[in-house]
């Protein structure tokens, strides 16, 4: 259980900790690199092949390049999460044909559309995807229970580990900062939308 969540506070967390993850690109924004480009992460557990977040890159090979060195190729993708519907963070779901798609309201798989809310849905016993809002009205959280610990896929709720504190997009930064209080107190390691993982400690900005 993460160090600022008191032993008896209920968690968000899974109760599986079997998920395995590996970070396929590490993203980067205009004040940090040479463009856009989204943190494009791989979750597995059992029988699925997780995609989080197959945003902008500079090439697919950012993406595709890492996930064959994974023995892994597009259609082995069973899942592909999107955090919210912004095209930096989606613009290559399509190379995952093969794959559900998950948003904060359903499902959708070649042509079928299930309608579902993502706040609670868990995949498996150690995937679960929980509503953020903040950045975006949509936005969704996947965590995933490791080994080691709660990793939480957060898009841009934080865009990178230093914030923005103030994030210029958001449409309501109270409703932001409930958001990360509330991922703060049930995990212990964040992936943000376009930059490095980040320890979920007081160190994180809020």
């Amino acid at each position: 259980m993460p160090a600022n969540t008191p032993a008896d506070a209920p968690t968000d967390a899974p109760l599986g900790r079997t998920a395995t993850y590996t970070i396929l690109t590490t993203g980067y924004t205009l004040s940090t690199g040479p463009g856009v480009a989204a943190t494009v992460s791989y979750v597995s557990d059992g029988d699925r092949h997780v995609i989080v977040d197959p945003g902008m890159v500079a090439s697919r090979d950012r993406i595709l390049g890492p996930l064959a060195e994974l023995g892994l190729g597009p259609d082995d993708i069973t899942d592909v999460i999107l955090s919210h519907h912004h095209p930096d963070n989606t613009m290559n779901v399509g190379l995952f044909g093969q794959a559900r798609v998950h948003d904060h309201k359903a499902i959708y798989e070649a042509d079928q559309w299930t309608d579902r809310d993502a706040e609670g849905y868990e995949l498996t016993p150690s995937l679960r995807l929980i509503r953020t809002p903040g950045h975006s009205p949509e936005d969704i959280t996947l965590l995933a229970g490791t080994g080691t610990g709660t990793v939480a896929f957060v898009g841009d709720l934080w865009w990178r580990p230093n914030g923005p504190v103030d994030d210029p997009v958001a449409p309501d930064h109270d409703v932001l900062r409930t958001s990360r209080l509330r991922v703060l107190a049930a995990t212990d390691v964040i992936v943000p939308g376009h930059g490095p993982a980040f320890p979920a400690d007081e160190t994180a900005p809020l």
